[in-house]
């Protein structure tokens, strides 16, 4: 039997991109079908598409159409979209008029917390971040949603209240932020596969198969 290749795979991504959901999804997807000819370790990397956005947020519909300098009609087909991509990956965006984007700064940090303690856990926090930010219009700016969200999803939601009223892993978020833009990234998600390898955007699952399939071949096996 042929041992399976295996993969580190770097997620770099942000709370606040909807494609980032879809994306995750859709590897997380792929990877099941792979099972048996691939291992892979999924490792977050922080990545914020707003670094200045303050606290209280900005509406959401006003921030994207200065932003891409598009009108209501192209926000809407855009949204329209999104769903639709999403959907299907049992990812519900519920973006809409009233919906606000907000600082991911404390939502990083949290996430680098958890994956020092369970890389696993930290992969469904991320996932439970989407859904709060995109299906439940929830601030994830917000350190009692963030602690609810950690305590909900299997960690200490004491030593997480902790970690966010410090000031601990700052500097490490901002770092890996800095490794990832001077290595090239500049739009997310990026899925880098063995440090080699670029998926970007938030493809199909079938593009993340094909894709990881063909890296396989270059891979030597475990």
């Amino acid at each position: 039997m042929t041992a399976p290749a295996r993969f580190r795979i770097d997620f770099v991504s942000d709370v606040a991109c909807p494609w980032c959901a879809i994306g995750l999804a859709s590897l997380k997807s792929a990877l099941t079908k792979l099972e048996g000819s691939v291992e892979a370790e999924i490792h977050l990397q922080p990545f914020e598409l707003n670094p200045q956005m303050p606290l209280e947020g900005e509406d959401a519909g006003e921030h994207i159409r200065h932003k891409y300098g598009i009108d209501d009609a192209q926000l809407e087909v855009n949204r329209k979209a999104i769903r639709e991509r999403a959907m299907p990956l049992g990812v519900a965006i519920n973006t809409q008029a009233g919906s606000r984007v907000w600082n991911t700064f404390d939502a990083h940090r949290l996430l680098h917390w958890a994956e020092q303690r369970d890389r696993e856990k930290a992969i469904t926090l991320k996932q439970a971040l989407f859904r709060a930010y995109f299906t439940d219009n929830e601030n994830v700016a917000d350190r009692d949603v963030l602690v609810r969200i950690a305590n909900e999803n299997g960690l200490d939601g004491d030593a997480a209240r902790r970690l966010l009223e410090s000031d601990q892993y700052a500097d490490e978020v901002r770092a890996r932020e800095r490794r990832w833009q001077q290595a090239g990234i500049h739009s997310v998600p990026a899925t880098v596969v063995n440090g080699q390898y670029l998926i970007s955007g938030g493809q199909p699952p079938e593009v993340f198969e094909n894709a990881l399939r063909e890296i396989a071949t270059k891979t030597p096996a475990a």
